[in-house]
């Protein structure tokens, strides 16, 4: 059996993965005035493949980190 194929796969998904994965953090994180827009933009983020491109050009700028 050749396993190339599947490692192959899994090779090119798991960054996505993680980045998807880092993007809904990120979102949850900040504080985007209302939990509407908070929601849109975790929704974004989980977009399969793009999400977290478009989070972090459009979205992440526009939330800000909590204060401490």
């Amino acid at each position: 059996m050749d396993l190339r194929t599947p490692l192959t796969i899994i090779a090119l998904t798991v960054p996505f993965l993680l980045l998807t994965v880092w993007a809904i953090v990120d979102a949850l994180q900040r504080e985007f005035g209302t939990i509407g827009k908070k929601a849109v933009w975790c929704l974004v983020a989980a977009i399969p493949f793009i999400g977290f491109v478009i989070y972090f050009i459009a979205g992440r700028p526009q939330g800000r980190k909590p204060q401490a």
